[in-house]
């Protein structure tokens, strides 16, 4: 009876798994699968392999939209304010988990409301403020957005990720003679690297796919960034939807290579639960 009771419960995570990863992959290779069909295909049958495997659709893509342009921007605008999220909110992370003050557990607190609270009731003053600082349509603006919306959940990761990590170590490096930056610079950035890697991923991801402040907040091609690529396939494009999942794909690819790239990271990140000397 108990090897009946094995047999049916791993059937059962099996399906659940199999279940969830069709779920999961399933559209995104149907989108891939229809960005090199002709919209006759898209419209006769959703399912099935193109007739002909053609990149006319991403050509047609690239003519739509300016994507190239919108390339370079996103490159630049997630680039840089994923490298300033973790690389500024690491340390202040690490004086949360670490130290003792005054109204420390107010600032916890005001960092975990921000999960809280919706992107869209910040649309109007953001805007304004944006405005008043002639930060509006820049790159810059949008680079300081996104580290802002990123705060609460870098500092979430990677305070919980150093208050695991033994208070030993950094003793031993006092011991030493190392001062505060040195031994959070060579022996606590290191040790947090699967911290580092998972708030990376999840900035970069923000930065790299929000659409509604870099729509709102910028006015020109010059300074939009890709996601805002797929608002030209609506209107009078919007009956080629060949081009329109092409455009798709390349929005989708370097979201997909960055996680693959940090995945054990992320993995080690989420999970920690213990010092990996």
């Amino acid at each position: 009876m108990t090897n009946v009771k094995k047999v049916v419960t791993k059937v059962l995570i099996f399906l659940f798994i199999t279940t969830i990863i069709i779920i999961s992959v399933g559209p995104l290779l149907w989108v891939l699968f229809s960005s090199f069909k002709t919209n006759k295909e898209i419209l006769s049958g959703s399912l099935g392999l193109p007739a002909v495997f053609s990149f006319k659709n991403y050509v047609d893509a690239m003519k739509i939209a300016p994507i190239p342009q919108f390339y370079g921007n996103s490159i630049i605008v997630a680039g840089v304010a994923t490298i300033l999220n973790v690389f500024l909110l690491s340390m202040a992370a690490y004086v949360i988990a670490r130290f003792d003050w005054k109204g420390k557990n107010f600032f916890r607190m005001m960092f975990s409301v921000g999960l809280l609270i919706p992107g869209a009731a910040l649309l109007l003053p953001l805007y304004q403020t944006m405005t008043t600082m002639h930060l509006h349509d820049t790159l810059s603006g949008l680079i300081l957005v996104y580290i802002a919306f990123g705060l609460p959940t870098t500092i979430f990761v990677m305070s919980s990720y150093f208050m695991g990590i033994p208070k030993e170590l950094e003793e031993s490096a006092y011991l030493d003679g190392c001062g505060f930056f040195r031994t959070f610079r060579t022996i606590i950035l290191p040790i947090a690297k699967p911290a580092m890697g998972t708030a990376a991923v999840l900035e970069f991801l923000l930065a790299w796919n929000e659409f509604q402040f870099a729509l709102t907040l910028t006015s020109s091609n010059t300074k939009r960034t890709l996601p805002i690529a797929l608002y030209y396939f609506k209107s009078q494009f919007a009956s080629n939807y060949g081009a329109m999942f092409a455009a798709t794909i390349l929005v989708i690819i370097p979201s997909i290579i960055v996680y693959i790239a940090l995945q054990e990271q992320v993995v080690s990140g989420l999970s920690a639960g213990a010092v990996k000397a």
